[in-house]
């Protein structure tokens, strides 16, 4: 069951190239976020990723942050697996001003606009690609769509704080993405991909 679910998911998120370039190019960007954060994330207590990931990914040279960032889902969450927060959340997000959450410094607030960007387009033309590529559950795939995209700069002061990595406290799949990453091995690469498909298609079926 869980293989037809990972090969049901890959086949429709390949059906547009445009998204998944959209998607490793956030990818990277957040990569790029967390190297330069290896001590921990400006805008939440609990960090992105565990300092000692995090250090791993602050070593990886651009080339190989590209590589590592070259996935057929997000490496980033925004909570986007409780419908529930999601549902209340978006009721009235006018509600919803900068003080309500944290500040977030400059970098770390563009990636969080960007990346509510794509969930909500995602979220407005696919289907199942929500839930692999961002982990979305069904509650917040219909809470996304219900907003207008003139809805979202406001989120962005709020939000910020509750970026952090997917499956962030799955030390086992970054030491493996991090390690096939520094070491260029294109094939371990693959396998750590679809170790990731796996995670997703677990969740999902949760």
């Amino acid at each position: 069951m869980q293989h037809a679910v990972v090969s049901s998911w890959a086949g429709e998120s390949l059906l547009r190239a445009e998204t998944l370039e959209s998607l490793r190019d956030l990818n990277h960007r957040f990569l790029d976020l967390a190297g330069a954060r290896p001590a921990g994330w400006s805008a939440s207590d609990n960090g992105a990723l565990p300092p000692d990931l995090a250090g791993r990914v602050a070593q990886l040279s651009q080339e190989q942050r590209a590589a590592a960032a070259s996935c057929p889902y997000a490496l980033f969450n925004l909570r986007f697996q409780d419908g529930v927060y999601w549902r209340l959340r978006l009721q009235n997000p006018d509600r919803w001003r900068v003080a309500d959450g944290p500040p977030a410094d400059a970098d770390t607030g563009n990636f969080v606009q960007l990346a509510l960007f794509y969930a909500w387009h995602v979220a407005a033309t696919a289907t199942l690609a929500p839930q692999l590529l961002l982990g979305m559950n069904n509650d917040t795939v219909a809470a996304f769509r219900r907003i207008t995209f003139s809805s979202l700069p406001g989120l962005v002061a709020s939000e910020a704080v509750n970026l952090t990595a997917r499956w962030s406290h799955c030390g086992a799949y970054w030491s493996a993405l991090t390690g096939a990453a520094s070491r260029a091995d294109g094939a371990e690469l693959r396998r750590v991909q679809l170790y990731g498909l796996q995670l997703a298609a677990a969740a999902r079926l949760s």
